[in-house]
């Protein structure tokens, strides 16, 4: 298959909205999801920021799934969703490689739940590697939970 990024655009919302809303795949990523009123406002935000890397994921023009880099904690990080109707097919490595490639920034961060092992075996095969565990705080998107600190330097 043809994977490619591309910036995401107001069309692909709908999808990336029944992605983010998909109880397992939240299960997974141990995470919340957000509502249609917040999950609109926060693409609103993304989108109108000139400073935001939001890139679809695309899979022979089908979209898969959403990466991006951003400040957390005042890190650089990375973060993706990959929709469950397409796990296991190694889109989520293939589009790390591909922002890895146009985003120059080192040290970029990543976390993901511990409990999550698919994820952080994904970072890893991408070169990031495992600096420690937290706690994480709870917050409207992630509730509480051990979490997995990565890097990438």
């Amino acid at each position: 298959m043809d994977i490619r990024l591309r910036p995401v655009e107001a069309a692909d919302l709908p999808t990336l909205y029944r992605h983010q809303h998909d109880p397992d795949a939240n299960r997974m990523a141990v995470a919340n999801p957000r509502d249609a009123e917040a999950f609109h406002a926060h693409w609103a935000t993304v989108l109108a920021d000139p400073t935001a890397i939001s890139k679809a994921i695309l899979a022979d023009d089908v979209l898969v799934g959403r990466i991006g880099c951003f400040k957390t904690d005042g890190l650089d990080a990375v973060g993706y969703w990959i929709g469950r109707e397409f796990w296991g097919r190694g889109f989520a490595k293939r589009a790390i490689a591909l922002l890895l490639e146009d985003v120059p920034i080192r040290p970029l961060h990543a976390r993901a739940a511990k409990s999550n092992v698919a994820s952080i075996r994904v970072l890893q095969r991408c070169g990031f590697a495992v600096t420690g565990y937290r706690m994480s705080p709870p917050d409207e998107l992630f509730p509480e939970c051990k979490e997995a600190l990565l890097v990438l330097v």
